[in-house]
């Protein structure tokens, strides 16, 4: 793959450096958010060797590349400067056009997709270190568990400081303000004022602004809340601050400014709002333990077409955090992926023609293993009838973990590498019950897919 031709073709069908606002990328995908999406010329942008598809969803213009697309943006970044989440533009604007529910979207992707790679990775790391403890070969007293105990859980921890950085540069603001704020949150004095005030049953205020008694590690919206406020209150000082005085003035005023406002009301509201969240999902799980798993079983493809995907995994996190265990994301999302893989399996199966076939094994590979973009973009949504299969397989397997209580207990990229987050709690029950749900998911979808067949003529 010449990655460099592919960037420069991408670059030139997007409608050039001129129409890009920012790009970033996630695992298998570069995420634009253009100025004018219909000077792109999609067609011809799906029919370009080396991409897989192409995604207009969650408020911004995504190109499907897969495994490759560091190697792609490497290239894209060095032939225009366009890289990281801000345009060298300064005109550049975001799309005031956006509806409110498209905007919120790419907010929460555009925030959350860099940081993804540090969050699989920690929760790679908590699942070996499970089964290192589990195995006896590491033991839970031991300096070596604790320290690597504390390298898994470090991201989870400092995740509104990291959080921080990713929404100031989708946000355009100064990236080490933002991570003041979130490092505020998390400051060992903060948290000692909180313990000693709820010993003590008293309060806190700030200039006489009642403070809530809240835990802020591990949380999500708060600082995502703090950093949107930031968006305004940064350029509005910078405009109003003669130019000599900007250069100590506005990060002063703007981490005063926002400080205090998210102590008092944005880091609370958050707050509440996962917790509210929290409650919901609680109820759910008692009531109806089924319906959570089964929905984001049937419907993450969806999801991932529209960027809600990311929604989903920040309430997860949340869960973890304050439950230790997760229902809403992982499980779900996991027997999805799987899956897909037994979809695109059977086509590679069923399949006539080489290139097909060898595009869906490697498809079908990456998603079982929980790359899903280029089984969904390369095989499912071209030939519709292997997302009919992957839907139908993850809804099932998800019914069944509903029905079973399958939780998680770390953050791990769903797929076959997630079943050691499933180790935990007093039974070795909820492993079994996932291993028997990722076979459901995949047999369930192989065997539809290879009933359905793929239409090998049908319009990609």
């Amino acid at each position: 793959m010449d990655y460099a031709q592919i960037a420069q073709t991408i670059l030139d069908l997007v409608g050039g450096v001129e129409n890009i606002n920012n790009v970033g990328h996630c695992a298998t995908r570069l995420r634009f958010n253009l100025k004018d999406e219909d000077k792109a010329d999609t067609d011809a942008l799906k029919k370009t060797p080396g991409v897989v598809g192409v995604v207009q969803a969650g408020g911004q213009y995504q190109v499907v590349i897969g495994n490759e697309v560091k190697d792609v943006y490497a290239e894209l970044t060095r032939l225009a400067p366009v890289g990281g989440a801000a345009s060298t533009d300064t005109d550049a604007v975001e799309d005031d056009t956006k509806s409110l529910p498209a905007k919120v979207l790419d907010m929460i992707a555009g925030s959350f997709f860099p940081i993804v790679p540090a969050i699989a990775g920690a929760g790679m790391l908590k699942a070996v270190l499970t089964i290192l403890s589990f195995a006896g070969i590491v033991a839970n007293t031991s300096s070596t568990y604790q320290i690597l105990n504390l390298m898994s859980d470090a991201v989870f921890y400092f995740l509104p400081v990291i959080l921080a950085a990713s929404a100031a540069t989708k946000f355009r603001v100064n990236m080490f303000v933002a991570m003041s704020i979130g490092a505020c949150l998390i400051h060992p004095t903060f948290i000692n004022l909180v313990s000693t005030a709820k010993e003590a049953g008293a309060g806190l205020d700030l200039f006489g602004l009642p403070v809530s008694l809240v835990s802020y590690s591990s949380s999500v919206i708060p600082i995502m809340l703090a950093v949107w406020f930031q968006s305004f209150v940064e350029p509005f000082v910078d405009k109003h601050i003669p130019k000599v005085l900007r250069i100590f003035l506005t990060p002063l005023l703007t981490l005063a400014i926002v400080g205090i406002a998210t102590f008092v009301v944005l880091g609370p509201l958050g707050s509440w709002v996962g917790q509210g969240l929290s409650v919901v999902f609680n109820f759910l799980d008692v009531n109806v333990p089924w319906l959570v798993p089964t929905l984001v079983g049937a419907l993450t493809p969806l999801l991932v077409m529209t960027g809600m995907h990311y929604a989903l995994i920040s309430l997860g996190i949340t869960q973890l955090t304050s439950l230790g265990y997760d229902t809403i994301a992982g499980i779900g999302m996991m027997v999805s992926n799987i899956a897909q893989g037994g979809a695109s399996l059977a086509v590679a199966i069923r399949a006539k023609n080489v290139d097909l076939k060898a595009l869906a094994t490697s498809c079908g590979i990456s998603a079982v293993c929980g790359i899903t973009e280029p089984a969904m973009y390369g095989i499912s949504l071209p030939y519709r009838k292997p997302l009919i299969a992957a839907m139908a397989g993850g809804g099932v397997a998800g019914l069944f973990l509903g029905i079973m209580g399958v939780v998680r207990y770390s953050q791990v990229s769903p797929g076959l590498f997630m079943l050691p987050a499933l180790i935990g709690g007093d039974s070795m029950m909820n492993l079994v019950w996932g291993i028997v749900g990722c076979v459901i998911a995949f047999a369930v979808a192989f065997a539809v897919s290879f009933v359905l067949g793929v239409d090998e003529d049908q319009q990609r």
